[in-house]
């Protein structure tokens, strides 16, 4: 920490904002954000992504690369509102610092480039919101651009997101011309007259009327903007049936009800690095995102927890009040010069200095020395923080990453975000004999900060194995150790994380699962058959890809028996009869089984259900399954060709091609083993000028005589 001032005490609830930033890599989100700390007197300086000053991207990997990588939290103050906000990664490597962040968020704003719209990345990070149930709003960015256009951009947000875009603004002035908007709301216009960056110092908002010459447009624009929300809210309409019209504050209200119930997205737009937009995109997260007063309360999970630690948590929830009994989130944890920060968003209750926490999965107790607001790696002090803010706590020295911390008398369990599996991996030694500790040492605390990184031994090589979300994670983890630690560390080839899965299955195997060593013995028969899972399915949810069925009848196996065979089906998952890896696509029917009176149990049926899968996956005609990517290749004209034949090559299929002025954008589906050392390619067949993007896109079958082969170079 550099500094420990004294801040004032966190605002009434109904008054604060917790948001994310969401965009693809490159729309302009650091930027963005650097603005919104100007503007609202958190910074004095505007920090640019180009010339690695930014607040948020304060790591040196971050600065060299200009990518932002680890979310970072900012607080500031807006029209006498507390805006807490989470600048998040763009690049999909990182997409689990997003998921962290979206868990804890009440809002977000989405950046979009005003002239690519939608880009794949910034689809991703919209469907995990949508996952999260995040109301959003929309900032169409970099309008000064060449190129750029509004209603291409919703039009976009339309058709590739499914989302009801409502455009509150129209533009003044086109591409460079660009020096403003109309507020189709309050039907005003919001200009920045002299906001050039090349003087450094951007021009105050001005307010007057709407243009003449953009009158007509901007009344036809405001009746269609009525008219579609009048469709949508049902308050709004009736105003709208008696008044033939609605006024700017009934509009207003009915924008925030459908923003906070994400029935739609009003849409807004600017130029951040300009300074033009910024303003009314403020007043639009105090307008229309909900305060922690607008979403549901909490609720428990339901979780029993170690014994001893409260007791059963069911049908318990929290509301967002400050004289609740205390819980909180757990989403980050670093590790600073100073010592361990303990990131999390309170949902209810007070937390000072000194005061004791229960870290309700583990059931140990933590006490807090210090509680801090956040601007990235600038802390201040509180004297405590209360329900609805995101802060950082001194002093819990174990809890991990999604651990709910409550009052002791009042245990209750939040449920944490979801860890993704990772797809790559490496490994890793010390170059120096005697460093082989530390690097253990420096790995677990890596794999502690960032859950998305595991790290395990080989069973054949005894090598230990870092794996995590892409070749660039992996990277920047890497990079990480050197740095910090100055560890000189050897790194092996990537390998990627393959699967199994039923081609043809088999049916009526019979297993017997008998043992008898002394005392009461072990005895369960089953009866399964397997099956393919249809492609895509997943019922379950979870991304196993695997159902399990019963069609006993009879009462041959008892109900709890059942559930014991379908976890040692589970269990048996774990590795397939090709290579060992994780088996998925599947699904286990149990039609018949015996017992024995004395000596069936939940532990035999378990046995019996793992070892019958495994027989049944050997007798199966299996698939191996690799993981594969939509990769968006944007080059110039005259490198298109070597650009399709390199993919090609890489056993990519070409899924379009659109042309961009004088250049063309290609998207392809290519196996993730492919795309080790693309970047490097990429730029020597196009002389620097060609960049490209990926996102997973699922796993695809390994063609016959494949399996092994060395990625393309």
């Amino acid at each position: 920490m550099r500094s420990t001032p004294k801040h004032p005490l966190v605002p009434a609830t109904a008054k604060v904002r917790n948001l994310g930033i969401l965009a693809h890599v490159d729309a302009g989100k650091t930027t963005l954000t650097e603005r919104v700390l100007f503007l609202t007197g958190a910074t004095h300086k505007r920090g640019e992504v180009h010339d690695g000053t930014t607040v948020t991207d304060f790591d040196p990997q971050e600065r060299d690369r200009g990518i932002t990588i680890f979310a970072a939290a900012v607080s500031c103050a807006w029209d006498g509102h507390r805006i807490n906000l989470i600048d998040t990664p763009g690049h999909v490597d990182f997409a689990d610092e997003v998921e962290r962040s979206l868990r804890v968020l009440d809002g977000a704003v989405v950046v979009f480039d005003a002239v690519a719209g939608v880009e794949p990345q910034s689809e991703s990070v919209w469907r995990q919101a949508d996952r999260h149930r995040v109301p959003r709003i929309a900032f169409v960015n970099k309008m000064d651009r060449a190129g750029a256009d509004l209603d291409a951009a919703v039009a976009s947000i339309r058709t590739r997101l499914g989302a009801t875009a409502l455009a509150v603004q129209l533009p003044v002035g086109r591409e460079a011309g660009f020096t403003g908007v109309v507020d189709l709301v309050r039907m005003r216009a919001l200009l920045w007259p002299g906001a050039e960056r090349a003087t450094g110092a951007g021009g105050a908002c001005v307010e007057g009327p709407v243009p003449d010459v953009l009158r007509a447009e901007a009344e036809a624009r405001r009746r269609a903007l009525e008219e579609a929300v009048a469709e949508l809210h049902p308050g709004a309409l009736e105003e709208y049936c008696a008044h033939g019209a609605l006024s700017a504050s009934a509009l207003a209200a009915a924008l925030r009800d459908l923003t906070r119930d994400g029935q739609a997205v009003a849409v807004l737009c600017g130029s951040a690095y300009r300074d033009r937009g910024v303003e009314p995109l403020l007043d639009a997260v105090v307008a229309y995102l909900p305060s922690p007063l607008d979403v549901p309360p909490v609720r428990s999970t339901g979780t029993d927890g170690p014994a001893g630690t409260g007791g059963d948590t069911r049908d318990r929830e929290r509301p967002a009040d400050p004289a609740a009994p205390f819980a909180a989130l757990v989403f980050k944890v670093t590790a600073t010069e100073t010592g361990r920060l303990t990131y999390v968003r309170v949902y209810s209750g007070t937390i000072g200095k000194g005061d004791t926490v229960l870290d309700a999965g583990a059931g140990r107790t933590e006490r807090v020395a210090r509680v801090l607001r956040v601007r990235a790696d600038r802390h201040f002090e509180l004297d405590r923080a209360e329900a609805g803010d995101i802060v950082a706590l001194v002093g819990p020295k174990a809890a991990r990453t999604g651990a709910t911390l409550c009052a002791p008398d009042a245990r209750l369990v939040l449920e944490p975000p979801p860890v993704a599996a990772p797809v790559v991996s490496v490994a890793v030694e010390a170059r120096g004999n005697g460093d082989a500790e530390r690097l253990v040492q420096a790995l677990a605390r890596l794999a502690e900060e960032d859950p998305s990184l595991t790290v395990g031994t080989d069973a054949e090589t005894g090598q230990t194995v870092l794996a995590g979300m892409g070749e660039l994670h992996l990277e920047v983890a890497i990079e990480k150790i050197r740095r910090a630690q100055g560890l000189e560390v050897v790194v092996g080839r990537p390998r990627v994380a393959y699967r199994e899965t039923v081609e043809e299955g088999v049916s009526g195997l019979v297993h017997r699962h008998v043992k008898q060593d002394g005392g009461a013995g072990q005895f369960a028969q089953v009866v399964l058959d397997v099956a393919p899972l249809d492609d895509g399915a997943d019922p379950a949810g979870d991304g196993t890809g695997f159902v399990f069925r019963s069609a006993v009848t009879g009462g041959r196996v008892p109900r709890e028996y059942v559930r014991a065979v379908e976890d040692g089906c589970r269990d048996g998952l774990a590795e397939g009869p090709l290579g060992g890896h994780p088996v998925t696509g599947l699904v286990v029917t149990l039609t018949d089984g015996a017992t024995h009176s004395h000596d069936s149990s939940e532990l035999a049926f378990r046995a019996a259900g793992r070892f019958a899968l495994r027989q049944a996956l050997a007798a199966a005609r299996m698939r191996l399954l690799e993981p594969v990517a939509e990769v968006v290749v944007t080059v110039p004209d005259d490198a298109v060709g070597a650009v399709l034949g390199d993919l090609a090559a890489r056993r990519g299929r070409v899924r379009g091609s659109v042309a961009r002025a004088g250049s063309a954008v290609v998207t392809a589906t290519v196996p993730l083993a492919e795309l080790f050392g693309y970047a490097t390619r990429l730029r020597g067949r196009t002389q620097g000028r060609g960049t490209f993007t990926t996102r997973p896109a699922g796993y695809a079958p390994v063609p016959a005589g494949l399996t092994g082969r060395s990625p393309a170079r």
